[in-house]
């Protein structure tokens, strides 16, 4: 394997960071126990190159059922608590320091089996993630309810095709 193609082509480097101190105000709130999301890079930020949040589970959650992306890949590491994580064979409660890397087109699914966790979510090349899951939450907390149809909608505007 070699290097990708080169996206900076100066001779010096350039100051361009973006820091994010910890603890910062969460970007979106999902749910009665509320699921914190920090959007700690999106793809926009990044040029396109990857996606990553911080996902802060409050309490115990069903999370999301089984399902693939067509456009991307998705990795998670969990930091805190017990993360349930299916890998599409199995599902296994993860804890600190356990990762999972799913393929495009891999199925997988995540939930919070128990108490408080935290984990990473990691998603290559960067994807408008952040309009789906503030889709979730508005519906979660309107209490509106989707048709089969309106659902499956949802899901293939934002690369996500359930099992």
């Amino acid at each position: 394997m070699s290097y990708p193609k080169e996206l900076f082509h100066g001779d010096k480097g350039e100051i361009s960071g973006n820091f994010r101190k910890g603890g910062s105000t969460p970007d979106l709130v999902i749910g009665g126990r509320p699921t914190h999301v920090h959007y700690l890079a999106t793809g926009e930020s990044t040029g396109g190159q990857y996606g990553l949040y911080l996902w802060d589970m409050r309490g115990p959650s069903s999370g999301l059922g089984a399902h693939f992306h067509k456009t991307m890949s998705e990795s998670f590491f969990v930091l805190s608590g017990t993360v349930g994580l299916y890998d599409g064979d199995r599902l296994v409660n993860a804890t600190p320091g356990d990762y999972l890397f799913v393929p495009p087109g891999g199925i997988h699914a995540f939930n919070n089996p128990e108490g408080p966790a935290s984990m990473l979510v990691l998603f290559a090349p960067g994807a408008p993630r952040e309009a789906y899951f503030e889709e979730l939450a508005e519906i979660v907390a309107s209490g509106r309810q989707l048709t089969e149809e309106e659902w499956t909608d949802l899901y293939r505007r934002h690369d996500q095709y359930m099992v």
